[in-house]
């Protein structure tokens, strides 16, 4: 492919939505380069090559510094400009936080928290320099209410939602904008790997498509919008109700969505 290709790089791109971020990019004239925590981000990458993009897939453990690091250090080795940047990857953990491992909710912000500002940190000092580049993060409609049975996961994707919205404002007149895409449950793995299947949430509850949350988060990257919810006129509309909403009349109406059943 030609080195005269827009590149874009997405975290958490060997699956659900980061998946279909990729593909978002590799249909609209990007390269493209991704990580993953599997081997299945190589699998990923073919299917990104089949859509005429060069991919570029990386694995490693995004819950590590020497792995997020790893991931940037090839991608600067590119030696090529980064147009954009999608700092999806992100996981989730159910169930009540007295019964919860320690370690598992440090996993979660070493990841969801730690990770996002250590590649936004080299992709800003990257970006700003040459003047322009677009950065998509994705937090979630979580960030807008608090999150019982996931106690550690909402306020970690509320701190992507302000960490975006802050970069946002520092960054005007730079050429470099941020976006946040704040999704609403989805149709991926994520709900099952968070250890909810046994909540409302689980198998058989209606999700919103990735494919179609995947292109409101592109839509919104190339529109420079500030913020957008992924998802359905519902989902949407759960995100207005939360700007009015008393908190303990949110975290009442969460719990009824998170809290394992026979709890």
């Amino acid at each position: 492919m030609s080195d005269q290709r827009p590149l874009a790089m997405v975290t958490g791109g060997s699956s659900g939505i980061g998946f279909e971020l990729a593909k978002q990019f590799a249909r609209h004239g990007y390269d493209v380069a991704l990580s993953g925590s599997s081997d299945r981000v190589h699998e990923a990458a073919r299917s990104i090559e089949e859509l005429g993009a060069q991919a570029y897939p990386f694995q490693a453990d995004a819950a590590t510094y020497d792995g997020v690091e790893g991931f940037w250090n090839f991608v600067a080795e590119l030696g090529r400009p980064l147009d954009a940047a999608a700092l999806n990857v992100g996981i989730g953990l159910g169930g009540a936080f007295m019964d919860t491992d320690l370690q598992d909710e440090f996993r979660l912000i070493d990841i969801n928290v730690k990770g996002t500002v250590h590649m936004a940190k080299r992709v800003v000092q990257h970006m700003v320099p040459n003047g322009h580049g677009r950065i998509l993060i994705v937090s979630s409609t979580s960030a807008t209410t608090p999150t019982p049975y996931e106690t550690v996961y909402g306020p970690s994707k509320a701190f992507g939602f302000s960490f975006a919205e802050s970069l946002r404002e520092e960054l005007r007149d730079t050429g470099v904008t941020v976006t946040a895409l704040l999704p609403g449950a989805t149709d991926s793995d994520f709900h099952s790997n968070a250890g909810m299947d046994n909540t409302a949430l689980g198998p058989g509850a209606t999700k919103n498509d990735k494919v179609l949350v995947a292109q409101q988060g592109f839509e919104a990257l190339l529109n420079d919008v500030d913020e957008v919810v992924g998802g359905d006129e519902e989902t949407k509309q759960t995100r207005e109700d939360n700007r009015t909403t008393p908190e303990p009349v949110k975290a009442h109406r969460q719990a009824e969505l998170t809290r394992p059943r026979g709890d």
